[in-house]
């Protein structure tokens, strides 16, 4: 895990993305994920999630990838965790499943992460987890979440926590058919809660603390 308050953001033309087969949704709807999401509970307990923080940059300002499913909403990509699995390579994982390459060609050198299996290619480079800058609590098995867990909740439902990614200059990503990748301007998130709901509206607040260096080709 990377720990840096310098964030390098290259521009969006550095960065190739192609496509791969869809990736449908385990859920067809709201109501029918939280009930999944109860029937795992009483299997596992409670669903720790990880997902990631993308930046790109466009006319000098940080942009964040984000996946946007049919014509309005928008997801970071990432997912759950497997019982024990550890954050960081638990989320690598995730964003091989979401916009990894199928191609043994596209093998990605990890940093951290040396012995990865070519059907886990990623990206060409390297992908560098930063650290962790938001913490969500999901108290019962409804769409709300908290950035903490009130007082009176002793076994929450999930914690969801965003992590920055370090991308280098020259990545590789294969976006699913039926998804689309968006790089949408912090500016645009901020306060836009109707739009992209309490998680991703606030990370503009959550990154503030961050150096953008604006490294152009």
């Amino acid at each position: 895990m990377v720990s840096s308050k310098v964030v390098n953001t290259y521009p969006l033309s550095s960065y190739t993305f192609g496509t791969k087969e869809p990736k449908m949704e385990k859920d067809t709807s709201v109501a029918d994920r939280l009930a999944r999401m109860k029937v795992n509970y009483m299997k596992e307990g409670m669903r720790t999630s990880v997902e990631g923080i993308l930046l790109v940059q466009e006319h000098n300002h940080p942009h964040i990838l984000l996946l946007q499913i049919g014509n309005t909403f928008c997801k970071l990509p990432g997912g759950r965790l497997k019982p024990g699995e550890n954050e960081t390579e638990g989320l690598k994982r995730k964003l091989t499943s979401k916009l990894g390459a199928n191609s043994p060609a596209l093998v990605p050198d990890w940093e951290d992460y040396p012995h990865i299996c070519y059907s886990l290619a990623l990206i060409l480079g390297k992908l560098q987890i930063g650290e962790c800058v938001a913490i969500w609590w999901r108290p019962n098995f409804e769409t709300i979440m908290y950035p903490y867990c009130p007082p009176h909740i002793t076994k929450p439902k999930e914690c969801k926590k965003l992590f920055l990614v370090h991308l280098s200059e020259r990545e590789y990503f294969a976006v699913p058919k039926n998804l689309k990748l968006l790089a949408v301007p912090l500016f645009e998130l901020y306060d836009n809660v109707q739009r992209y709901g309490p998680v991703i509206s606030t990370i503009p607040q959550q990154l503030s603390r961050f150096q953008f260096k604006m490294i152009t080709n």
